[in-house]
């Protein structure tokens, strides 16, 4: 099992103060690759770019861009010239986000998510494949517009790309969003994974692999997770620092009758739990809503406690279709967890 350092979105302060040293110490210890994240706030390429040019090894990688943030050919042109930077270590997550943030930020339509992925990647892909000038009519997306001045021309990319296929990892928490992945990309990226759900997780990979004549996971193919880790005596402490996080999620990450992070945790469980969470902190009781988080889910999806429950519940872990957990925290807390997972 490989590691990835995540940095996320940052919050309302800005910059995560401590990052630039997370990522020398991840580069440091052998991690694999390292994320940013866009929400409604600090965007995934800028930040990338930024600490990436201090690296020289680890890849570099969003987790997620949302594509209705920029045009399929925004993202290509910013995926080319990035991994050009880098010396090809590029690695572009992409995902649809919610109706919330998709029309409330993005003034953008949100219907079939699924046909308008799989389009703006089909055209990312010929962008960067470079092949031709790029002419594609999709019910969501054309080049050149259909209509407009009449005068547009099919184009190609002034600047050939270090790569002529970079890999595209696919943000998805449904089971049709999780074939699409294994369909059309070179990797998914959960954000909340449990070993309990491997089977299910491990069916909706395979029905998208069959319309591709691959049969499982391999080394073509990753699963990148998100996956935060405290070692610590206390159990109950550490999930603690990790409630508000969940709450956020399940409660107030999206409208009360379609919320895509609620669906996981319904899934594997805790619905109860799910509509007490949220029914709180739509109604601003947050610190209520953190307290209806079971200790049982956060360890579901998470990996908390001491080093030896930590080390005993990542065999749980290697035995998934997970390939890298993603993980965040300051130096010493790196340590410790490239300890554990490396060995």
């Amino acid at each position: 099992m490989k590691l990835g350092l995540i940095i996320g979105y940052w919050p309302s302060s800005g910059p995560p103060a401590d990052a630039a040293d997370q990522i020398a110490t991840a580069e440091r210890l052998g991690f694999d690759s390292i994320w940013t994240s866009e929400a409604y706030g600090s965007d995934c390429f800028t930040p990338l770019a930024w600490w990436g040019s201090r690296t020289t090894r680890v890849k570099l990688g969003t987790a997620i861009t949302q594509i209705s943030a920029r045009t399929p050919a925004s993202t290509a042109m910013t995926a080319i010239t990035l991994d050009h930077l880098s010396g090809g270590r590029l690695i572009l997550g992409l995902g649809v986000s919610g109706p919330q943030v998709v029309e409330g930020w993005y003034s953008a339509e949100y219907a079939k998510p699924l046909a308008r992925t799989r389009e703006y990647i089909d055209i990312v892909r010929e962008i960067i494949g470079r092949e031709k000038p790029v002419e594609y009519v999709g019910e969501h997306y054309q080049m050149p517009l259909v209509g407009g001045t009449g005068l547009g021309k099919p184009l190609k990319s002034i600047v050939r790309p270090l790569r002529p296929r970079i890999p595209i990892y696919l943000g998805a928490e449904g089971p049709k969003n999780v074939a699409l992945a294994a369909e059309i990309c070179d990797g998914w990226l959960p954000m909340f994974f449990s070993p309990k759900a491997d089977t299910f997780y491990r069916q909706a990979l395979a029905e998208g692999f069959a319309k591709r004549d691959v049969k499982h996971i391999d080394d073509a193919f990753e699963v990148a997770c998100i996956v935060p880790t405290i070692v610590g005596d206390d159990v109950e402490a550490c999930a603690d620092l990790l409630r508000p996080t969940l709450a956020l999620y399940i409660g107030g990450m999206g409208a009360k009758d379609r919320n895509f992070h609620k669906d996981v945790f319904a899934r594997l469980g805790y619905e109860e739990a799910c509509q007490k969470i949220q029914e709180a902190y739509l109604a601003g009781r947050k610190d209520e809503a953190a307290s209806h988080v079971p200790t049982g889910m956060v360890e579901d999806v998470y990996l908390i406690g001491p080093k030896a429950k930590v080390r005993d519940d990542l065999e749980r872990w290697r035995e998934t279709c997970v390939t890298t957990i993603l993980v965040s925290g300051p130096s010493f807390m790196l340590e410790e967890i490239a300890e554990l997972v490396q060995g």
